[in-house]
């Protein structure tokens, strides 16, 4: 490209910005009358299903345009946050420290606008979002690899907090450090991590010590304070923490997902006709009795995405059922299938309903 066109180029990139930042300030004008005119509640404030039809909507403006429909999500995100802010800044509390997959999640959500406060546990931010200290949090509820996470499961059992949305991440681990890989002797990393990296572990670092941390970003901080430590963790941890990137996608599956819930005091989402509703129930110490409740869902051609069962912590050998199923709670037919689970069932709470996320799906 010669050089009188390619600054005729940046200068129609120049007027071409000028447009976008001009109507980038309307439609934060129009955002906060929006906002005026709602409920100044956290509930009016993030409404998943109105931001899924945002980016969907941008996404079918131009399809054939040269943007890919993971870059327009990420840049609507951040419009849609900076946004959200003026109408109400929210306060968001996520499972950290800073530069965990989970700190991840939150920002892919909730953008950079947004107040995030990294928590040192789960249940805390279940506490912190209880007591209206955050207005939403942010958990990880299971991994592709790995299973669920019990503890998210667990804290709902002790707290009236409902599911809002759902953030599935693609997730890839680096093994980090300060030292060569050869004089590694220690390896740190939180266990969910480890477990999805197993077989590189014993093939690529046999005889290290393993040493177990609350998170990855964690791991990092514990490997960038020992001269022959590495943590397994996310790139952003490295950079965070001072560490080099030792050996990168070290885990044992490349199609390796973690799914997040987005908890608060109350669902904000109405139905969209693609969403997903979540429920914990016990049965009756009866022959047949979960057989039953899965017909429930089966006689109404209700899919169970997903079952999980837990110890109950009332009485010994008492099981309670987390189950994941198609359908939003407003809808007639679930309304239908959880009335009469409520008649089966010894105990039955909704998580809540949300839209499904068609952007982040695998």
């Amino acid at each position: 490209m010669q050089e009188t066109e390619l600054k005729q180029r940046r200068r129609e990139i120049d007027k071409m910005d000028e447009e976008i930042v001009r109507l980038l300030h309307e439609r934060a004008r129009v955002a906060k009358k929006i906002g005026a005119a709602k409920d100044a509640s956290a509930r009016g404030i993030y409404a998943p299903d109105r931001e899924r039809q945002v980016i969907e909507h941008a996404q079918a403006v131009e399809p054939d345009g040269p943007l890919s429909a993971p870059q327009l999500t990420a840049i609507y995100r951040q419009i849609i946050s900076a946004c959200r802010d003026l109408e109400r800044p929210l306060r968001i509390a996520y499972f950290g420290p800073e530069a965990t997959y989970t700190h991840q999640a939150a920002l892919e959500r909730f953008g950079e606008a947004t107040t995030l406060i990294p928590i040192e546990s789960i249940p805390e931010v279940f506490n912190e979002t209880q007591r209206g200290r955050a207005d939403f949090g942010v958990v990880p509820v299971e991994n592709s690899t790995e299973g669920p996470v019990y503890l998210t499961l667990d804290s709902f059992m002790e707290s009236d907090l409902k599911v809002c949305s759902e953030i599935v991440l693609p997730i890839s681990l680096q093994l980090m450090s300060r030292a060569e890989k050869q004089a590694i002797e220690t390896v740190y990393s939180n266990p969910v991590a480890f477990g999805q990296c197993r077989e590189w572990v014993a093939h690529n670092l046999p005889g290290r010590r393993i040493v177990d941390a609350v998170s990855t970003a964690r791991a990092a901080m514990m490997a960038a304070e020992d001269p022959s430590g590495a943590a397994i963790g996310p790139r952003l941890a490295a950079s965070v923490y001072g560490l080099e990137i030792v050996d990168q996608d070290i885990q044992d599956l490349a199609s390796n997902y973690t799914r997040f819930y987005v908890i608060g005091a109350s669902a904000a989402s109405g139905p969209t006709g693609r969403d997903k509703t979540a429920v914990v129930f016990s049965v009756r110490d009866r022959v047949g009795a979960l057989r039953d409740a899965a017909g429930v869902f089966a006689a109404r051609n209700l899919n169970m995405s997903s079952i999980q069962s837990r110890p109950s912590r009332r009485k010994a050998w008492d099981y309670v059922f987390f189950v994941e199923f198609i359908g939003h709670e407003q809808d007639s037919v679930v309304g239908e299938a959880l009335e009469e689970l409520s008649s089966q069932c010894a105990f039955v709470k909704v998580l809540g309903s949300w839209p499904t996320d068609s952007a982040s799906a695998p």
